[in-house]
């Protein structure tokens, strides 16, 4: 039995870091494991222009703990009126690393988003021809769409279509939920990837609604089936370079959460790399995992790995089940069962 696992520093292609109080909060847990992270835009207001994502990344930078060396990978939020010259500069600048889709109203601060998919071609063309990738949040909105169904249908009403049009354009399917979205992403040989959450390789929707509703497993893309469930663990563990790691970590305060009409988000940057570890040994591919958190995602994104190392040994790890912000204590995902490795 393997006692000690040392992995390249991960990094995480799907974080959330919030602003202000609970920037400050939550950062340290991402920077204590990973190396990098795809930051989202998705603030109030949202991160449109370089200028906005200037201000962000210093925000970010200054609330990194002391002595780390946390890099944030900017994005811009996509908008119906977002200037493709903009977003060329502020990639052949360094700034930012892609560009974010949010059909409107799909999840939490997605209002911004695009309605009208023939407007923002102009950017997606720009986009292929500098090779900016587009992480797509990939559900429809249609009211008349069930939300089990919204990831499938957007395959088939956005998606296909898109990279029909724009088909140089490299996209990101970020955290997928069904198996009919990791068997998509088989099914192309060139410039399409998919991030796989922790929580979503766990919980199913069995999770969430069997023996009274849990809110801290709500989220958005939400939980499907269980046979969906093991799709995305398949994938995830098979080694497969197409799927790399975006924890989508998304803390929300307890008072967001526990109300009438609650938050989508599980926040998993406390306890990823020890779930992980968990999954992984369960489905006998641990020697997969450093490919999965450290490997997959630099390749697609044209980044180096990360020279530095990240340990796990066999252990139970001591992670919180809350932590205090000022803005009020946010709750830890808690996987259900216990967990056998520790971060060292």
């Amino acid at each position: 039995m393997i006692q000690r696992l040392t992995l390249r520093t991960p990094d995480d292609w799907h974080l959330h870091l919030r602003d202000g109080a609970m920037l400050r909060a939550v950062l340290p847990h991402s920077a204590a494991h990973f190396a990098r992270a795809i930051i989202m835009p998705n603030l109030v207001p949202p991160v449109v222009t370089s200028a906005d994502a200037t201000a962000y990344r210093a925000r970010i930078l200054a609330a990194r703990p002391e002595g780390s060396d946390f890099t944030p990978l900017m994005t811009l939020y996509l908008t119906e009126e977002t200037d493709a010259d903009d977003v060329a500069a502020a990639h052949a600048s360094g700034l930012i690393t892609a560009v974010k889709l949010y059909p409107a109203g799909a999840t939490t601060n997605s209002a911004s988003g695009v309605a009208d998919f023939t407007r923002v071609r102009g950017v997606l063309e720009r986009m292929a021809e500098i090779g900016l990738p587009l992480c797509v949040h990939g559900e429809v909105t249609d009211p008349a769409v069930d939300i089990f169904d919204r990831e499938a249908v957007f395959i088939d009403r956005v998606l296909e279509p898109l990279r029909t049009r724009v088909p140089d354009l490299r996209v990101v399917m970020e955290h997928i939920t069904t198996a009919r979205a990791a068997d998509y992403v088989r099914s192309v040989p060139a410039g399409l990837a998919a991030t796989i959450t922790t929580h979503h390789l766990v919980i199913n929707r069995n999770h969430i609604l069997a023996g009274g509703i849990k809110p801290h497993y709500y989220c958005l893309p939400v939980a499907k089936r269980e046979e969906h469930r093991l799709a995305l663990r398949a994938a995830a563990t098979s080694g497969d370079a197409r799927f790399f790691l975006g924890t989508d970590s998304a803390p929300h305060t307890d008072p967001a959460k526990l109300q009438a009409c609650g938050c989508a988000g599980c926040f998993t940057a406390p306890n990823t790399m020890p779930i992980l570890a968990q999954v992984f040994e369960d489905e006998g591919a641990l020697d997969r995992l450093e490919a999965f958190t450290s490997l997959n995602g630099p390749a697609f994104y044209g980044l180096p790995p990360n020279d530095t190392q990240l340990t796990l040994e066999r252990g139970t790890p001591d992670i919180p089940a809350q932590i205090d912000t000022e803005d009020g204590p946010v709750t830890v995902f808690d996987p259900g069962y216990p967990l056998h490795w520790r971060v060292t």
